[in-house]
């Protein structure tokens, strides 16, 4: 979750809680997004390209794998 977006959630959260209470609009926003980053905080999150590179990484593994795997079909077969 990029900042535009949770300034976006905080923005609608304080709407919320109507207009009139303009003058505990700020105390309010800022409670909501102190809770809200700490809430994500909390939950462990890695961003798109954490995910993206983990993702990559795994795919190299798995080829890398399949053909060790190869091999080592090759060598059994050799070895019979």
């Amino acid at each position: 979750m990029n900042s535009e977006t949770l300034e976006r959630l905080m923005q609608q959260l304080s709407d919320l809680f109507g207009r009139e209470q303009s003058g505990n609009r700020e105390e309010i926003k800022s409670v909501l997004a102190a809770t809200l980053t700490a809430g994500l905080a909390r939950m462990n999150l890695v961003t798109r390209e954490e995910f993206e590179a983990q993702t990559a990484l795994l795919a190299r593994t798995r080829e890398k794998l399949e053909s060790l795997e190869a091999q080592l079909s090759a060598l059994e077969t050799t070895s019979d």
